[in-house]
């Protein structure tokens, strides 16, 4: 018996552990289903007036109607869509009624549009306000001389368009002739993948018992023999 004392106290011990990792990615599965619901909950309600001041936690997400002049001064961020392949993302500084300047997210035109005329003009949106985070180690620093851009970062591009650092992505808008296709806001970008880790750790519990009553059956006819 004490020859089986230690394969049997590493194999419960390994269950264990291997039980628990896979209990906790149950519980961060539903934890994250339910940040998910909230954030389409929050993304699909009413819109509100612009607020002043912003603010990034609890402002992110926040569906805004604004009325205002679309400026021809744009950013241009070199993206992808499944149907049109490479295409541009526009973003404009927009004038509000009351005089403050934000920036817009238009959504995407072709490439070949990229330098076609956009005179300034009124128009009534409603977006979310947002502030992606879509830089990473990989991604090339903004061309902002050539006007092609990689990354929204809010930051810079608010320097560039003299407006506050306040983005709204436009979900629909008053504009008849809008030459852009918008891109709204979605959770697509926040998968919830906790499933596979759960079936992989539960799946190596499994594996672990298996090869724990394994190993003791040798070592027991190792034993009588």
């Amino acid at each position: 018996m004490r020859r089986l004392f230690w394969p049997l106290f590493f194999g419960i011990l390994g269950t264990v552990v291997l039980v628990s990792l896979g209990t906790w990615q149950v519980q961060r599965m539903a934890w994250k289903a339910d940040v998910i619901a909230e954030i389409n909950a929050r993304i699909a309600s009413d819109p509100v007036a612009l607020p002043d001041p912003i603010d990034l936690e609890r402002d992110k997400y926040l569906p805004v109607a604004v009325t205002g002049t679309i400026t021809e001064e744009e950013i241009h961020l070199l993206a992808s869509t499944r149907d049109a392949g490479a295409v541009y993302r526009l973003v404009s500084a927009f004038e509000t009624e009351g005089g403050r300047r934000i920036m817009i997210d238009r959504g995407w035109i072709k490439t070949a549009d990229k330098d076609a005329s956009r005179p300034a003009h009124a128009v009534d949106v409603i977006g979310n306000l947002h502030w992606p985070d879509e830089r990473d180690s990989f991604t090339p620093a903004n061309d902002v001389d050539s006007n092609i851009w990689f990354a929204r970062d809010v930051d810079q591009m608010a320097e560039v368009l003299n407006t506050e650092p306040v983005l709204l992505i436009v979900r629909q808008d008053s504009d008849k002739g809008a030459i852009a296709t918008p891109l709204p806001v979605d959770t697509a970008a926040l998968p919830n993948n906790h499933l596979e880790y759960v079936l992989t750790w539960y799946g190596l519990a499994i594996v672990w018992v298996a090869m724990t009553l394994y190993y003791l059956r040798r070592m027991r006819k190792t034993k009588k023999a």
